[in-house]
């Protein structure tokens, strides 16, 4: 289990920024060290445990780059077409028998390996056929065109794959490609989430008058396993500082962190505070964020432990901004910074200065063509109707305090986001 001490998140100074957030967790949080053997089908979404460095070239042979014909280099046209006798055949996964001979030229295809002093080819539909069956080349093509020289993409030892690399699907081709089969990666963090309220019942069990069914819990534990954890489902705890320390003492030893949602703002019947207090220590972060400001961060015996708020949106939000980066950490992942990408506002809206908001926004082409951004018609935390309905966020900076129509604002697509 990844172990901390009690008072490595202390923080006693004024409300936090998010990247003042998020840099004491990746920098503080310690990465398990468990490692694990896996068939390369099963490596997507895992880290990487070791550097791969490439065992062979890639390509490990010189092949041609298209369909054509192959000539010697020497034997290239200068300044007018030549005619020259077709020398053979070569197809992808054959042999090379012998070189071209001089003055001749070669049928190839796309990934059949180059003859012997062969050096460029032409493709199929910039040459002609004579009358007398022979292959019309033109002039002008560069010595070694639509050739792909041994190592042109990776040369062997070069390290191509590194440690902390979270794997997505291009990886595992590379990994194929240097006929891997199984590879050492980062086991999978163990999460235990759940939720806190009296006011809470989860889907398929009796819901009373005064209750919702809880969806935070099952959102949240989607996007942990979107990132590659194992989670634990503790389902509702509830408004009671003793089961909730019990509860959380139980799990503690187990997982490598613990997430949980609502009970973590200041009012009379949020308990999360005072119930990790009784059994470790927890800082409650005031973080400057909208929506999401009410965020707790804590220790439970060693094990870390993250509160967020119970407004869906609002746990949307700090989820994206704060677990995520401390899943990766504990991992010993690579930082993946979001990246918003600039659109054009359709929309007006003042923030205060000092805090960093995040819209949520549906995308569409303008009349010139640019994407502009069209911000939800109704606000508050407790929609989920605005997650399912709209295509990402647009992150609003702590110095922005106004946004106007046809301005350049970043925009967070939620495909990126996980």
């Amino acid at each position: 289990m990844a172990q901390l001490s009690d008072d490595c998140f202390a923080f006693g100074g004024p409300m936090m920024s998010v990247d003042e957030a998020v840099g004491l967790i990746t920098t503080r949080v310690n990465a398990i060290a468990d490692l694990e053997t896996v068939a390369l089908v099963d490596a997507d979404g895992r880290v990487l445990a070791r550097d791969i460095a490439a065992p062979l070239p890639l390509p490990p042979f010189t092949n041609s780059a298209v369909d054509g014909y192959a000539v010697r280099d020497a034997d290239l046209p200068d300044s007018a077409e030549r005619a020259f006798p077709l020398d053979g055949r070569i197809q992808a996964g054959g042999l090379v028998q012998a070189p071209i001979r001089p003055g001749h030229t070669a049928r190839i295809f796309t990934g059949a390996p180059m003859p012997p002093d062969a050096g460029t080819v032409f493709m199929q539909e910039d040459v002609r056929i004579d009358d007398a069956a022979r292959i019309v080349l033109p002039p002008g093509l560069k010595p070694g065109a639509n050739v792909r020289p041994a190592g042109e993409d990776i040369p062997q030892g070069h390290v191509a794959l590194r440690a902390g690399q979270r794997l997505r699907p291009q990886h595992v081709a590379l990994a194929a490609a240097f006929g891997l089969t199984r590879i050492d990666v980062v086991r999978r963090i163990r999460v235990a989430v759940f939720s806190t309220g009296d006011e809470l019942a989860s889907p398929g069990e009796p819901r009373a008058a005064s209750q919702l069914f809880d969806s935070n819990r099952f959102m949240l534990m989607a996007m942990l396993r979107r990132l590659g954890c194992e989670v634990s489902d503790l389902g509702i705890l509830r408004d009671e500082r003793t089961s909730l320390a019990n509860g959380l003492k139980q799990v503690a030893g187990s997982h490598d962190l613990i997430l949980t949602t609502g009970g973590v703002s200041t009012g009379e019947e949020d308990h999360v505070k005072a119930a990790v207090e009784s059994i470790g220590s927890l800082v409650l972060w005031r973080m400057a964020i909208k929506p999401g400001r009410p965020v707790a961060m804590g220790i439970i015996g060693g094990t870390p432990l993250i509160g967020l708020p119970g407004n869906p949106v609002a746990s949307f939000v700090t989820f994206v901004h704060v677990v995520r980066p401390t899943v990766l950490a504990l991992m010993g992942g690579l930082p993946e910074p979001l990246l918003p990408i600039p659109v054009r506002a359709a929309f007006t809206y003042k923030k205060k200065i000092g805090r960093r908001e995040y819209i949520r926004v549906s995308l569409r082409r303008g009349q010139d063509g640019a994407l502009e951004a069209i911000k939800f018609p109704r606000e508050g935390a407790g929609l989920l109707s605005s997650l399912v309905e709209t295509d990402g966020l647009v992150e609003l900076g702590e110095d922005i305090t106004r946004v106007e129509p046809g301005q350049s604002v970043g925009f967070l697509s939620y495909a990126d986001l996980l």
